[in-house]
Parts: structure tokens; sequence; C-alpha cells
């Protein structure tokens, strides 16, 4: 077989999935209403008046989280297939998994350890603290 015919099939089906959303879409906007208001143009939700914007500054955290929530999935992603070719991997193939899992696991202990999965407030020692929120022209009254 030629390389024009192998591939005739995939053009095929790529023109034929774009002739359909192409079409879908115009059918929809020849058939669908056309009625503009401004209760119409207004969000909506479960029939409750919206107050402010929708738009909050999120916290870092949430971000930070989500980072470390996708490393991790991945990290699953990579043992679930280690675990399928469990038997025709072997010994090195185990090795490898566990120096895997040991260096997520110490990144996970150093950012544990600086404190990247604290959400409450930073907690310091009072000497430490006390030592950091003094300026040259406070004074400490003593009884």
């Amino acid at each position: 077989m030629t390389q024009a015919t192998e591939i005739w099939p995939l053009v095929a089906y790529f023109f034929l999935v774009v002739t359909l959303v192409v079409g879908v879409m115009a059918l929809s906007y020849i058939i669908g209403e056309r009625h503009r208001s401004k209760a119409t143009d207004e969000p909506f939700e479960s029939g409750i008046v919206t107050v402010g914007l929708a738009r909050l500054r999120l916290s870092a955290k949430f971000y930070l989280i989500a980072v470390f929530f996708v490393i991790f999935d991945v990290e699953a992603v990579f043992l679930f297939g280690w675990a399928v070719a469990f038997r025709e991997l072997g010994w090195p193939g185990y090795i490898e998994a566990v120096i895997f899992i040991a260096i997520l696991g110490a990144a996970l202990a150093y950012l544990w350890r600086l404190g990247a999965l604290d959400w409450g407030p930073k907690r310091h020692s009072a000497g430490k603290f006390a030592k950091e929120s003094r300026s040259p022209n406070h004074a400490v009254v003593s009884k």
C-alpha cells in the first residue's frame, strides 16, 4: 500500500467531523431563538440575586495545593503502570519504583518542613517573635 491510501480514512474522518461540527452549529443558529432582553443577559444562580463580583482573589495556597495534587496524581499514574507490568520488570523495576517513591517522599517531607502545607498563620516561638517585632523606638517596660 502507498502512503496516500493508508492516510485516506484519517483525512475522510477529519473532514466528516469538521463538517458535522459546522453543520450542528449552523443548525443551532438557524433554529435557535433570538430574543434579547436585560433579564436574559444577567447571570442567574438558583433564583438568588447575585451580590458583588464573581471574580475573587484566591490565595496562592490554593494553587500550591493544586500543584501538589497534580504531582502526586502523576505519581499514582506511574505507579499504576509499574504495578501492571510488575512481573515483567522484576526486582530492577521494584528498586526503581522504591527510589521513585523515596524521592517524592523526601520532597514531600522537605515541603512539609518548610511549612508549604500549613494553612493557618505562621507559628513562631515567643522569643523569636518578640525579638523580630521590636523596633529601635520600642521601649520595653518591666515592673
